[in-house]
């Protein structure tokens, strides 16, 4: 191994899941040889046993729902989070007056606005989407707001004296240069939009993945809230996946990996 040097493909994929291989094996071998209690940690196929069960008496309702407030949450914070994020990456008047609040807020932990956004919306979607906004649209911002500054001073400066405008510089040379980098701001933020999602429906929710945890919990039953857990994993590493590679698609220039 040698640092920065790339795997090939058929590499990646083989040490990817042979971690997971060594993973499970010690997750049985614990489990399995009883040094933990499964009233603490179930084991693997008791796991499986009752992730079946949980599919077949309608999980995959609040699999559905637990989507969907992700998406609609973030898609909301997206579309308002990545114009802001140009506009204050472009023009630095506008960055001033935005960022300090900005910064102020995205150290605010979404969770603690829970209370208020019960009192505000009650306890239907309208308090779930809001808490994923809240996490996801501050951090957004000021991410692609980065993204944009950092756009090299030179090809500005080369459309500047090929006759380009103020509208121009941004439309072809600062978000063309930015993009592949908003992107991939997407695909991390959406990781946390799924912790932000369990934290909603843990409080107040009678329908999704956290609604399930929470039921489980209470009934100390270790194999399903594992299970949701691994469900959770499991839908993120295949978005993720779909967004490195609708992005190595989208823009190959970038070479995303």
């Amino acid at each position: 191994m040698k640092p920065l040097v790339p795997v090939s493909p058929a590499s990646r994929v083989t040490l990817g899941v042979s971690f997971f291989v060594v993973f499970f094996a010690l997750w049985a071998a614990v489990t399995f040889s009883g040094a933990v209690s499964k009233t603490f940690l179930a084991d693997p196929l008791t796991m499986m046993r009752s992730g079946w069960s949980l599919l077949t008496q309608g999980f995959l309702h609040d699999i559905g729902m637990t989507v969907w407030r992700v998406v609609g949450g973030f898609v909301i914070a997206a579309a308002i989070a990545v114009p802001l994020g140009v506009v204050m990456g472009a023009y630095k008047p506008v960055e001033a007056f935005f960022e300090p609040f900005v910064s102020f807020a995205r150290y605010l932990p979404a969770s603690a606005f829970i209370p208020l956004l019960i009192l505000w919306a009650g306890i239907g979607e309208a308090q779930k989407l809001a808490v994923i906004f809240i996490g996801s649209f501050f951090q957004l911002v000021l991410m692609v707001a980065v993204s944009v500054g950092n756009t090299r001073r030179d090809l500005v400066e080369a459309a500047y004296t090929l006759g380009a405008g103020d509208g121009g510089i941004v439309k072809r040379v600062l978000l063309p240069s930015a993009a592949p980098e908003i992107a991939e701001t997407l695909r991390m933020v959406l990781g946390w939009a799924w912790t932000y999602v369990i934290v909603a429906e843990l409080i107040g929710a009678s329908s999704g993945i956290g609604h399930m945890i929470t039921d489980s919990q209470a009934l100390l039953a270790t194999d399903q809230i594992i299970f949701g857990i691994l469900v959770i994993g499991l839908i993120g590493l295949v978005t993720d996946f779909a967004f490195k590679a609708a992005n190595r698609k989208v823009f190959p220039w970038a070479q995303l990996r």
